[in-house]
């Protein structure tokens, strides 16, 4: 599949089966994020994998809504940079996530993007604290999000370039 293909047809998924992802794909995953680009060559990211069942369906309790998903997930990786390393650390977390969602969907697997940044559990506790202690994450390492990956439980379609917004483009100033 070549590049424009693999961008269109990268869409979150929610549902997974229950096969388990094997050895040779994970670490396929994290070589992609590996091999992610971040601000001056920082490579400040971190990545905690989780694919016990029964963390997996805590990690999806940390939030009020939108991470449910990741209790039916084989694998969540939990995206992380070292605040002490990289003053841009959303920005290189964000590159290694969506590097870790490419590989993805090339690899056939099915990922979705969960927020952990700004957002709370149900009791207002914010998501990326109860994540540092259930995973004994450091204060000084910045939690942006998890990704859910598995094999695919649904198919949606790739994205439509009929309803590309190219009005959102503007050429030389806004």
């Amino acid at each position: 599949m070549d590049f424009k293909d693999l961008v269109k047809k990268r869409r979150s998924i929610r549902k997974f089966t229950e096969q388990e992802l094997a050895q040779d794909e994970v670490v396929t995953l994290m070589r992609a994020a590996l091999m992610s680009p971040s601000s001056h060559n920082t490579r400040g990211w971190e990545f905690v994998l989780v694919d016990d069942k029964d963390m997996l369906q805590r990690l999806s309790q940390t939030r009020a809504m939108g991470a449910e998903l990741v209790a039916g997930a084989s694998l969540a990786v939990v995206v992380c940079v070292d605040t002490n390393i990289s003053n841009v650390w959303i920005e290189d977390a964000s590159i290694a996530a969506y590097g870790i969602q490419l590989q993805a969907e090339d690899l056939g697997l099915g990922s979705c993007w969960v927020q952990v940044r700004n957002r709370q559990a149900a009791d207002g506790t914010p998501t990326d604290e109860i994540i540092r202690e259930l995973l004994n994450i450091p204060s000084h390492i910045g939690v942006l999000c998890m990704v859910a990956v598995g094999h695919k439980a649904m198919e949606r379609n790739p994205q439509n370039e009929d309803k590309l917004m190219w009005e959102k483009m503007h050429i030389g100033q806004y």
